[in-house]
């Protein structure tokens, strides 16, 4: 058995982040010391409920799939080389807060909350997870299946990233979700219209499956061509394209929300003696467990990650989250693989949540979408700039009628451009744009986004934190507001250092025998005490004592490296395992009837 090593330092990144989003969301709160001013009881630690000693960031990336599903476009399991799940941890703490101040504001009698960077890691590869553990075997296996089919003679080669580079050595991101435009882009670029289908679907595929299997061709093709000439075929094809740079900070910094008051205080309010504001609506009662947002009711109209996990997050929370789509369902409910009958991944998101179909292309699918506002507490669409004005669906439209109302819009680039027209606001180029994407690798690599979806995850939990921000101020101010978020804005929370990191063998994941092994924060930092387990004499280069892990299986040096007073982290390369870890059955549901694949549980705990 392996001796039990529990972590003593703290995630000192999540609280910094989560105090950071708590100072910001103050500012929306009135000088005063009515209900919801006060600061709730919190605590953020890295295990949380997961039962295993996880003693910092690359712990919890190793054990709970993060490096699986990050190293997958690459070859193998790979840190992020920045704070991610803290991050996110720290997003979640906000949240906590700020939905209990909601919550004491209506009568509710929440007083604390805890949450963990585990908790925030298995959130952000929830999507992941859901795929891996499908009960559809039709489809075709996930990248970490752990015994894939042998590929036939023209099967695309597995893994690779998005990325393409130029004639003159620069490194480029594109992005377009209309399949025309893709095949006349590599058309303009001597590509021959089959072939370019014949990366298509890879190319969309990437954002569920964290790989890119272009045909070499294409990469090729792109090498061939200068930068001006990458550029122009854009121009012409309205694909979006953006430089990959080295530097991994911001390019902006805005802040993650921003909140502007509706017009007026709405009627039905009472007020507070000590402060003479309008007072809170009561909450609901509701039979069973009350969790901080019950009997509030959010209507999104959204698509892909950012905005559905914003909903998904509310509701978590307690709101009831009733979903707009097209006639016909959103045709992401049919993406591969399935559970029952809707994606898996759709499914991760937007379970639980009831469907209205209304087309918005028409004056009656208009009128549905503001019936349903005007009945709502939150409104939430992540649409493409611009849209809701031309529908006659933005903010200047309906909050003069409905002041209670919080309208939300999740965007990718927000303001960041000024008056140039955006590009496609898609994860990926917001983690270029951000600098996330040189942060992200260490200096020994090329910089490139990863292809796990960062900043839509990250996106989305951040749109939730200013919608609750939104509702803790009309709580105390008996006024409705508008919040902007982005992915750009969220990105620009997580924490990274003015170069890109350099590592050494022992900061990667180590292969053992039978699997891999992330050293602890100890013996990533202490190279003779690793040595010294290994049985290694004299000086020794990093990458030899890295190569001696191969000759036991990861169980063997974990005890031996714990018996030294070292913690290390088996990597966790099959993330259906963790529906099946007895140290993560608190934190992660196995499959069930209703939703035919695992999830991780709400990520807070509150009293």
């Amino acid at each position: 058995m392996t001796p039990h090593l529990r972590a003593a330092a703290r995630p000192d990144v999540a609280a910094a982040i989560a105090g950071r989003l708590l100072r910001h969301a103050a500012r929306d709160l009135p000088e005063t010391s009515g209900p919801g001013r006060d600061t709730p009881r919190y605590t953020v630690d890295w295990a949380g409920p997961v039962g295993a000693d996880l003693p910092d960031e690359r712990a919890v990336q190793a054990a709970c799939g993060l490096m699986q599903v990050h190293g997958r476009a690459t070859g193998g399991p790979l840190p992020l080389a920045v704070d991610y799940a803290s991050g996110v941890a720290g997003v979640l703490a906000a949240q906590g807060v700020t939905a209990l101040r909601v919550a004491r504001a209506r009568g509710l009698d929440l007083r604390e909350v805890r949450t963990s960077v585990a908790q925030g890691a298995l959130l952000a590869v929830g999507q992941y997870l859901a795929a891996a553990t499908a009960r559809d075997h039709s489809a075709s296996p996930e990248p970490d299946a752990p015994h894939p089919p042998t590929a036939g003679p023209d099967a695309l080669p597995t893994g690779g990233l998005a990325t393409l580079e130029t004639s003159d050595d620069a490194r480029v991101e594109v992005e377009t979700l209309d399949p025309l435009a893709w095949r006349e882009f590599w058309a303009r670029l001597g590509v021959a219209p089959a072939l370019a289908g014949r990366g298509w679907l890879p190319f969309q595929q990437r954002f569920a499956t964290a790989v890119c299997p272009l045909p070499d061709e294409l990469r090729q093709a792109a090498r061939r061509r200068t930068l001006a000439e990458l550029r122009a075929a854009t121009h012409h094809t309205g694909v979006s394209l953006l430089t990959v740079g080295s530097d991994p900070a911001p390019a902006v910094r805005p802040a993650a929300w921003c909140l502007t008051p509706g017009p007026a205080p709405f009627p039905r309010a009472r007020g507070h003696q000590d402060t003479a504001v309008p007072g809170p609506r009561p909450a609901v009662p509701l039979s069973g467990a009350v969790l901080p947002l019950t009997g509030l009711r959010v209507v999104e109209s959204t698509r892909r990650v950012q905005g559905p996990l914003a909903g998904h997050v509310l509701r978590m929370l307690g709101a009831a989250v009733v979903r707009i789509e097209p006639p016909g369902g959103d045709p992401m409910r049919w993406l591969p693989p399935l559970a029952g009958d809707c994606s898996a991944r759709f499914s991760a998101l937007n379970a639980g949540k009831p469907v209205v179909e209304a087309d918005l292309t028409t004056a009656p699918g208009r009128d549905m979408v503001r019936a349903l506002a005007a009945a709502a507490d939150v409104f939430l669409h992540n649409w493409a700039p611009g849209k809701a004005a031309r529908l006659g669906l933005d903010a200047s439209d309906l909050l003069p009628d409905h002041p209670a109302l919080v309208y939300a819009w999740a965007s990718g680039f927000g303001d960041a451009f000024g008056d140039r027209p955006p590009p496609l606001g898609t994860d990926y180029l917001a983690q270029v744009h951000s600098g996330l994407a040189a942060a992200v690798r260490p200096a020994d690599q090329p910089p490139a986004p990863s292809l796990m979806t960062l900043t839509d995850v990250l996106g989305g939990l951040v749109c939730a934190q200013g919608v609750l921000a939104a509702l803790a101020a009309r709580e105390a101010t008996g006024r409705g507001s508008r919040v902007d978020s982005s992915l750009v804005s969220a990105a620009a929370l997580v924490p990274r250092s003015a170069h890109r990191v350099r590592w050494t063998a022992l900061d990667r994941p180590l292969r053992t025998a039978d699997g891999d092994l992330y050293l602890g924060p100890e013996a990533r930092a202490c190279p003779e005490a690793v040595l010294r387990v290994v049985d290694g004499v004299g000086p020794m280069a990093a990458e030899d004592l890295a190569a001696r892990f191969a000759r036991r299986t990861t169980e063997e040096w974990t005890v031996r490296l714990a018996e030294a007073g070292l913690t290390a982290t088996p990597v966790l390369t099959d993330l259906a395992a963790l529906a099946r870890d007895p140290a993560f059955r608190a934190a992660v549901a196995p499959p069930d009837p209703s939703t035919g694949h695992a999830r991780p549980y709400a990520p807070w705990e509150f009293a």
